[in-house]
């Protein structure tokens, strides 16, 4: 993803001279194809990304495009206060993207991990957040973000994600959830690079005989509320994947969704990682499965759930039947 990211820049800076991209101290040779045609375009700003971001601001306010980009908790977590003061509260088309978003970066123990960056970011006034599941959403976003500039998040993993849809992905797709594969009874929406799990989690329940539909959802905030709805109110049940906290994440802005507009009669499920640190060592995929963000897990989960809501809706089982027996 993070090639991507750097072609795709290297080519939109071909054809805008006001893009300019900010290093904090990784990827320099990623960016040599950027270097090369945009030398006076590309700044390493060092460890010191609070001084980036404000820096940043401070292109925008100039006419400028400015892109920052460095580890996730380093461009969100340590520079909140000048995303919210510096970008967002002055409303200037500054893009942070962040890489190894979420647990990309599992094995170097928390420091490095991030999953709270959409609850943070989400919070913020005039921010918008994007979380693409592989390049070709990336290099869509990116299209997205310089055609209609505003203070932007985008959310990456780091390599090696697999492409999920196979063709190219239009910028104006990314405003509206994107339907991967059709069905009648659940509704799968996954956020991010978690995606190609929950393709996978949908393989396993057309095995068991269930139909799900899989969506993806680049947008964050602001969340397409119309589509959504449109969409949900097809199934009864909705469930909802990120690499992200439960708390403050994607399913957070889906159960404000729901209250807001009293759904009662769509069940949904939230898969994502509970509110504690994440302190074992190992790969992102060991990660994954500790924490259950998988497909055989999604899988059994929903499958748990259908069960209890045809048992409910036949009232051949209830927890009231089963303290009267």
């Amino acid at each position: 993803m993070r090639n991507r990211f750097s072609q795709k820049l290297t080519e939109l800076s071909q054809h805008n001279d006001k893009i300019i991209l900010l290093s904090g101290d990784i990827g320099n040779r990623l960016f040599d194809g950027f270097k090369a045609q945009r030398p006076d375009r590309f700044f390493n700003c060092g460890v010191a990304e609070q001084n980036m971001t404000g820096m940043a601001a401070g292109l925008a306010k100039q006419g400028f495009l400015p892109v920052t980009y460095t580890i996730a908790p380093f461009c969100t977590t340590r520079c909140l206060e000048q995303i919210r003061i510096d970008v967002a509260y002055h409303n200037v088309p500054v893009t942070i993207v962040s890489v190894g978003a979420g647990l990309s970066y599992a094995g170097l123990g928390p420091t490095h991990h991030a999953f709270e960056d959409i609850a943070f970011l989400r919070a913020i006034p005039n921010m918008r957040v994007l979380s693409p599941a592989d390049s070709d959403e990336l290099s869509a976003c990116l299209e997205m973000v310089f055609e209609a500039p505003q203070p932007t998040y985008i959310r990456m993993g780091k390599k090696g994600e697999p492409d999920v849809h196979g063709r190219a992905v239009r910028a104006h797709e990314i405003s509206a959830p994107i339907k991967l594969t059709d069905g009648r009874d659940i509704c799968l929406i996954g956020s991010g690079t978690l995606l190609p799990e929950v393709v996978s989690a949908a393989d396993l329940l057309r095995k068991e005989g269930a139909n799900p539909s899989v969506y993806s959802l680049p947008l964050i905030k602001p969340l397409p509320e119309k589509e959504i709805l449109e969409i949900i109110s097809q199934y009864r049940l909705v469930a909802i994947f990120e690499e992200h906290a439960l708390t403050g994440g994607v399913s957070s802005a889906f159960a404000e969704l729901f209250i807001d507009h009293q759904l009662a009669d769509t069940k949904l499920l939230r898969f994502g990682i509970s509110d504690r640190f994440y302190k074992k060592s190992g790969s992102q995929t060991f990660a994954r499965d500790y924490l259950g963000l998988t497909a055989p897990h999604f899988s059994r989960k929903i499958l748990d759930t259908l069960q209890g809501q045809i048992d409910e809706n036949t009232r051949s089982y209830s927890g009231a039947d089963k303290k009267a027996s």
